[in-house]
């Protein structure tokens, strides 16, 4: 029997009806696939921020490290390649002992707001700092711009090597940095350097020969060919005069003077202008490097020690004395200055005024005085010159640092 005009047969509706499920079907199959991608999306998004929120936290720990080398929290010694040093979350009480070969301290972070980037505990998680050495670990490699290549065993600052790990829930971040305190290289001309007469009275002891950070106080006090000579740890190769002026040297009682190529040198042109000169920076920078300035002397040394009564730069109107104290660093005086009883310094001592001995001083490093009168360096006092000890007092304690080389493991 046909179908009247109009009507549709029962297979037409089937079909229709088979049709209208499938489209059904796919789109439920569509608004699954559509949520599982959505799920997927923020799966990837929260592990994406973790691993950057681990990068970040491991990032913080390489800086907490390289503060605590700063402040010689960790007092790493390339004397010994092998000297580790840790930070671990825990207070002071609860550090973990360690080997002899290792100095263990507590985070600094404020409490009860530790960022997870070393553990409580001994292990591979703990934020380590060591020297870049040779495979054998018995030469520290040290980071030299005035050598080609400029990463050798010989000279130099040393390469600390930071592994900073973090954990943010299932998210982990390794990185290894290594990192090397900031170069400043001074323009030295003498073991002493003056801008009037020098004159050597007394037993007094100049020695322009390069000298090892390592010379121990008092070393080259009797000359140095004398008792508890300084030869030993002459290490050179930046061997200078022992003594540099624009006027005259004159000598007079049993002092002592060396260096290279002559003891002294006289009637030179082109002193510094100010410390900048010798420190190799501009004149704002080396403020801005120095700090404010105290109007006393402090009672530690150690540091950029910046001193001057006025505020009114180089004019030299402050007096100030010390007596029976131990530095490193930068001293710098916009005055004059008297030493008493006794004073041992590694570093540079530059004065803008004069300088008078009354007691036993021993300068490794260099001494440059601009001076009003004479410079007369009297009684028991000796000044080594020593590359070394400026290079690493002012790198220790100039607060910045130069990453070399940065990897994830």
């Amino acid at each position: 029997m046909q179908p009247r005009q109009g009507e549709t047969s029962r297979g037409e509706r089937g079909v229709a009806l088979v049709m209208a499920l499938l489209v059904l079907l796919v789109m439920a199959l569509l608004a699954a696939v559509l949520m599982m991608s959505v799920s997927i999306n923020r799966k990837i998004a929260g592990h994406d921020l973790r691993m950057s929120k681990a990068l970040n936290t491991a990032e913080a720990g390489v800086g907490e490290a390289m503060s605590r080398i700063r402040s010689g929290d960790i007092p790493m010694s390339v004397a010994n390649p092998r000297s580790v040093g840790q930070i671990f979350l825990c207070p002071a009480g609860s550090v973990p002992v360690l080997g002899t070969d290792s100095i263990a301290v507590e985070t600094r972070q404020p409490t009860g707001a530790w960022l997870p980037y070393s553990t409580a505990s001994r292990g591979p998680d703990a934020l380590t700092v060591q020297f870049k050495t040779n495979a054998a670990r018995t030469l520290v490699y040290k980071y030299d711009n005035t050598r080609t290549p400029p990463i050798n065993t010989v000279s130099g600052l040393p390469i600390f090597v930071v592994n900073a790990t973090a954990r943010q829930g299932t998210a982990v971040k390794r990185i290894v940095t290594e990192v090397i305190q900031k170069p400043v290289n001074a323009d030295s001309k003498a073991a002493v350097a003056a801008n009037h007469d020098i004159r050597f009275i007394g037993n007094s002891a100049v020695c322009g020969y390069d000298h090892s950070i390592s010379t121990p106080v008092w070393y080259g006090e009797n000359g140095r060919l004398g008792a508890n000579t300084c030869v030993p740890y002459e290490n050179g190769p930046n061997n200078l005069p022992g003594s540099w002026t624009t006027d005259t040297t004159w000598g007079g009682g049993s002092p002592t003077q060396d260096g290279y190529p002559q003891a002294n040198v006289s009637r030179q042109t082109g002193f510094y202008t100010g410390p900048w000169d010798a420190l190799g920076l501009t004149q704002a920078d080396f403020y801005g490097w120095a700090g404010l300035p105290q109007a006393s002397t402090p009672a530690n040394l150690n540091g950029i020690t910046y001193l001057d009564n006025d505020g009114i730069a180089q004019n030299r109107s402050g007096a100030w004395g010390i007596q029976g104290q131990a530095g490193e660093g930068l001293l710098y005086i916009d005055g004059s200055l008297t030493i008493n009883s006794w004073f041992s310094y590694k570093g540079l001592v530059y004065i803008e005024g004069d300088v008078t001995f009354n007691g036993q001083a021993w300068i490794l490093g260099g001494l440059i005085v601009r001076g009003q009168t004479d410079v007369k360096l009297t009684g028991g006092c000796t000044i080594l010159y020593s590359h070394e000890a400026i290079l690493f007092a002012l790198a220790k304690y100039g607060g910045q640092f130069v990453t070399l080389s940065w990897r994830e493991k």
